[in-house]
């Protein structure tokens, strides 16, 4: 280590050309893998909605069935979350991120040869169980390696793998249910579960060979920018340890902790009950069956949805335009979730592709930035527990949703299902709301925050 960067301030750090040099080494190093895993996690989860026709011709799985099996994924990952989290403290974000990825590919291929309702419930449960942690193992890896400025820039581009899993993977599901049909001995909706598994398989496998636990063990660091970066987030810890829970006791019952939980779950209300039934919405909208056209019109939402989100993550990067955006894109959510069911019952199917557009556009943008503030008050074991909270409960949106959209369906029954698109609208409102409360406190973090001057 240099003599420059043992006797550098820690303020002198934060405008570092070493911390910057390894910002940018960390990224090219690091995002590419991360996306990787989540593309395909994401693409696991809801390439259901292309073989819900499938699988109820094939094997008699009933809409209730398929509602309550999109759903239930979402309690096994919300009982083994924390448990999830804790455990990737104990071993290591590179073995267990790889480990989850493993296992749940495995369990995704076994949808290939599901036989009925009970064996394709199992299976969502356990597809739960076994990606639990990643999502929230993620963001503490990279809250462990990213100073604040950067962490929704960090955020965004981690999530720019779900429009990405969504805009690729809607004509990719399409596609291999088309060539498996007309190709293959088996069916179409076997050969997107079986091959769309694999690649989880494969990328976890990959995950031992790319990610590293922390600065200190990346060999694509020197060491002055170790230093730097260690030197940034140890303060940014201090002031976390200072201001926030303490311990994993603190992080269960902290305020702020359930506070973000329920707009989490508002959010993830609208993802899934808009991402589980956008093949068949589309399909409806422009009048054709699920299949290349389908895929590649549900696309759209999703690379614009793209384009979004990295923008708004590049340049979120103070307290008011978090606050302000996250509260006006939860608002632009809930309106075009309207917009598209009205347009959906009266049969104006450019406004309702455009409407759902601008939601996809809108949620993917608000997800990092909402996770901006818990992780700017949690650390160390307070962190494992209540950045598992919040994404366990807040993902059990993703369960109410598609019973909520089906229920409410069923008693207000209409061709275009359009009530149980409005009330995915409802939550989105909530979470403008709420949002817009997190005026009303603050963090110490907030004020480092602003301090902050990273050019990275």
């Amino acid at each position: 280590m240099s003599h420059s960067a043992q006797g550098a301030s820690a303020q002198q750090l934060l405008a570092s050309p070493h911390l910057a040099s390894g910002i940018r080494k960390a990224t090219f190093r690091l995002m590419p893998m991360l996306m990787i895993l989540y593309f395909v996690a994401f693409l696991d989860r809801t390439n259901v909605g292309f073989a819900e026709a499938a699988l109820e011709v094939d094997r008699g799985i009933t809409a209730g069935a398929y509602a309550l099996g999109a759903g239930i994924f979402f309690i096994g990952y919300a009982i083994f979350e924390i448990p999830s989290n804790l455990l990737l403290t104990r071993f290591g974000a590179r073995f267990w991120l790889a480990r989850i990825a493993i296992t749940w590919g495995i369990v995704a291929t076994l949808f290939a040869f599901v036989t009925g309702d009970t064996m394709f419930i199992v299976l969502r449960f356990l597809l739960g169980v076994t990606e639990a942690g990643l999502f929230p193992g993620v963001i503490m890896f990279l809250a462990e390696w990213f100073p604040n400025k950067r962490r929704v820039q960090m955020f965004a581009l981690f999530y720019l793998a779900q429009p990405a899993s969504q805009m690729l993977g809607a004509p990719l599901s399409g596609g291999l249910i088309s060539i498996g049909d007309q190709v293959t001995p088996w069916a179409g909706w076997q050969v997107m579960f079986f091959v769309e598994g694999m690649m989880a398989v494969v990328a976890g496998i990959a995950a031992l060979f790319f990610l590293v636990d922390s600065p200190q063990k990346a060999k694509f660091l020197n060491e002055d920018e170790k230093f730097a970066m260690k030197a940034v987030m140890d303060h940014e810890d201090s002031v976390k340890e200072s201001d926030g829970p303490r311990g994993i006791g603190a992080a269960l019952v902290s305020w702020k902790v359930w506070y973000f939980t329920v707009i989490y779950f508002g959010l993830q209300i609208a993802v899934y009950g808009t991402t589980f039934y956008l093949p068949q919405q589309v399909s409806g909208l422009i009048g054709k069956s699920v299949g290349w056209e389908v895929g590649l019109v549900t696309a759209i939402p999703w690379a614009v949805g793209l384009v979004a989100c990295y923008w708004v993550g590049k340049r979120a990067t103070t307290v008011q335009r978090r606050r302000v955006w996250g509260t006006w894109f939860f608002t632009i959510t809930g309106v075009a979730i309207l917009v598209s069911a009205w347009a959906g019952a009266n049969g104006y199917s450019v406004l309702g592709i455009a409407a759902i557009t601008i939601a996809v556009a809108a949620f993917l943008s608000v997800g990092p930035i909402t996770w901006s503030y818990p992780t700017s008050f949690l650390a160390g074991a307070a962190a494992a527990a209540g950045i598992g909270l919040i994404n366990s409960l807040g993902n059990l949106g993703g369960f109410v949703a598609p019973i909520m959209r089906t229920s409410i369906n069923e008693a207000v029954p209409t061709d275009s299902g359009a009530w149980g698109v409005v009330s995915l609208g409802v939550f989105a409102f909530l979470g403008a709301l709420m949002m817009w409360g997190t005026r009303f406190f603050g963090s110490k973090a907030d004020a480092l925050l602003d301090e902050e001057k990273v050019d990275a």
